[in-house]
């Protein structure tokens, strides 16, 4: 395969990617010559990759997008078997504790089949999904390991084992926890300031390094996902990532109340983030939607420090957290939505801070899931990459654009044709 005439992200001019077997051959320049004498309506797809050079026109060639949190299991549940009236994580919670009981592997295979289908259909490749483990049988958790077999070809997708109602305060959690690692979870998951102590929380988190370094696991935990000032596991998760030497391998995700610590504690411990090696991952759609809700005026914008945490160096991913269910009633499963939101929520419409945040949903959300060696347009690398029709990274997030193409391995595996029809009357002049 060769695709001629695309754009790349801050480099000037025309550009032609060789694919061969797979992957990654050649990028290369194009010259003036070259580009002058492509052939109008070169493009040609195939599914089985094309033995036509594809004339891209111009569109953007972009490395697939890396959606970091997500939850597959309660997806698309909004309004099962009520909608939240609070908004509150607290009630969504409660909501799906009492949806879970209805919960069949083929209900959640349905649905996360679903929104897997609409993440790879806009460009999304990795997918890390949350499943909660705080459930005897491990449904959740057994149809999406399934899924994860399933879907290989199409995408790659990693499973954390997530105990939602705790490991401590909810009964025989920790064991559900380490079975689920067992049977094949990719990620220790948790939730420490879901227990009912700060003793307990600090607890959770030293149990959840314990069992990473036992089965060899990344970490990813929901951390601080809450407006209170004094909820301050982070520096706890910070810590002993620092101390065991497991930086590149935690993430933590969300840290909301990091929106309401003073500015002398959040520097320090963005400074720390920073010294142990961690991933952080920002939600702007669901915290958005879920934080605040108990201020009156002014209201708290509710996300982590974004801003402040890039501008740090440390590694900055996003995810989509939910799509419509009990803490997100919307979405449709493109990563430049909660993208789109970020710029306006954490301030970022300068030109290297929309780089930044574009930035933060391809190579540094890869970098999160610990697969960035095998990720982005590099020679020698996996052929999965998207075709866009945008100039660049500002028409890319003005217009929230879908990709027109989606590649891996190669292969054609989505495309969106978009066809806009104007008809305009003539004004009649009167004179």
């Amino acid at each position: 395969m060769i695709v001629r005439n695309a754009r790349l992200r801050e480099r000037e001019g025309l550009w032609e990617m060789h694919v061969e077997g797979g992957r990654i051959v050649s990028l290369q320049a194009q010259s003036e010559q070259q580009a002058a004498s492509s052939k109008p309506g070169e493009r040609a797809f195939d599914a089985a990759g094309g033995e036509e050079p594809i004339d891209a026109q111009g569109a953007l060639l972009l490395p697939p997008w890396v959606d970091a949190h997500v939850h597959l299991d309660t997806a698309l549940t909004a309004g099962q078997p009520r909608y939240n009236q609070s908004g509150t994580l607290w009630e969504g919670i409660s909501i799906w504790a009492e949806r879970k009981q209805q919960m069949t592997e083929a209900d959640v295979l349905a649905r996360a089949r679903r929104a897997l289908a609409q993440e790879i259909s806009y460009g999304t490749l990795l997918v890390r999904s949350h499943v909660d483990v705080c459930d005897p049988q491990l449904t959740a958790l057994r149809a999406l390991l399934r899924l994860r077999e399933e879907i290989a070809p199409l995408m790659t997708l990693q499973i954390v084992a997530f105990p939602q109602e705790g490991i401590f305060c909810y009964e025989h959690g920790d064991a559900y926890l380490e079975e689920a690692l067992r049977l094949g979870a990719d990620v220790v998951g948790g939730i420490p300031h879901y227990e009912w102590t700060r003793e307990d929380g600090v607890a959770q988190v030293r149990r959840i390094f314990d069992l990473a370094e036992k089965y060899d696991r990344r970490i990813d935990l929901h951390c601080d996902e809450t407006d209170d000032p004094n909820s301050r596991y982070t520096e706890v998760v910070a810590k002993e990532a620092y101390a065991r030497g497991m930086g590149s391998r935690v993430t933590i995700s969300h840290t909301t109340a990091m929106h309401s610590y003073d500015n002398a504690y959040a520097l320090r411990l963005i400074e720390n983030l920073h010294k142990a090696g961690v991933s952080l991952v920002t939600n702007p759609l669901a915290n958005l939607n879920l934080q605040g809700r108990a201020d009156t005026y002014p209201k708290r914008r509710g996300l982590t420090r974004v801003k402040e945490l890039w501008q740090a160096g440390v590694n900055m991913a996003v995810g989509h957290d939910d799509i419509r269910d009990p803490w997100n009633p919307l979405g449709v499963g493109n990563m430049l939505q909660p993208a789109f939101a970020l710029v306006y929520a954490a301030q970022m419409g300068g030109a290297q801070e929309l780089e930044a945040v574009l930035d933060m949903i391809t190579q540094n959300s890869a970098q999160a899931l610990g697969l960035s060696e095998a990720y982005g347009l590099v020679p020698g690398r996996p052929a999965d990459f998207l075709l866009v029709e945008a100039s660049d990274v500002r028409d890319l997030l003005s217009q929230v654009t879908p990709a027109l193409h989606v590649f891996r391995g190669g292969k054609l595996i989505a495309q969106r044709r978009v066809e806009v029809a104007l008809q305009v009357e003539a004004l009649q002049n009167d004179g």
